[in-house]
């Protein structure tokens, strides 16, 4: 049932927005050059790898510089920064749905690198199809004004994407087609919302899985 609603929801996405999806390629192609998409090995189903389609925001030459896109991050092009404001260089994943690779809503996929990171427990979000948004892409839309200071990687990973991971297990753990419907009502929410609100959010939500791994702790 889930599948069949992502590639009916797929299909009539990018036929609305196909014109979006031409003109975004074009004035890529026109002020950066080639490549218009960028193709990111993340880990999916089963731990199975695949090349996430999004629209090219940074500079070529540097896009193998770093596994993570920091605060104020120089390799971001000018038109770079406000696809990645408005969440337009995401709009090429509606073709990873449709050949299966992603679904709608589900826990974000992450890159090779950081699942070897992963513990058991959050190995439990690989047990279902990454998802386009999903509650941590809700709340960490914009992560990269996170990372900021000398080592904005070992942050990414020792704080961040934790507080990312406890979100997608709950989901992976209560998914149903309503929670879906609301994730999708609360995406196109956030577009519109703030960005203070929603960095508040993920500053929250850092905080809270941060003192739960400080109860964890014999």
């Amino acid at each position: 049932m889930k599948r069949c609603i992502d590639v009916t929801v797929a299909v009539i996405t990018l036929t609305l927005v196909s014109p979006l999806l031409g003109v975004t390629g074009i004035a890529i192609r026109l002020t950066e050059g080639k490549p218009v998409l960028y193709r990111g090995v993340r880990v999916g189903l089963h731990g199975r790898p695949f090349y996430m389609l999004k629209f090219r925001t940074m500079r070529v030459q540097s896009q193998s510089m770093s596994e993570i896109t920091v605060s104020e991050d120089p390799r971001v092009t000018r038109i770079g920064r406000l696809l990645r404001a408005t969440k337009i260089d995401e709009l090429p994943q509606l073709f990873n749905v449709l050949r299966g690779d992603m679904s709608l809503v589900g826990p974000r996929p992450e890159s090779p690198y950081f699942v070897r990171y992963y513990t058991p427990w959050q190995r439990i979000v690989l047990t279902v199809r990454p998802g386009i948004t999903g509650p941590a892409q809700i709340v960490f839309r914009h992560e990269e004004r996170l990372l900021t200071g000398p080592e904005p990687e070992e942050h990414y990973r020792a704080i961040v994407m934790p507080a990312k991971l406890a979100m997608d297990v709950d989901y992976v753990q209560h998914q149903s087609l309503a929670l879906d419907l609301r994730i999708i009502a609360r995406t196109l929410g956030a577009l519109v919302r703030p960005t203070s609100d929603v960095m508040a959010w993920a500053e929250a939500a850092v905080q809270c899985t941060s003192m739960a791994d400080v109860r964890r702790t014999p």
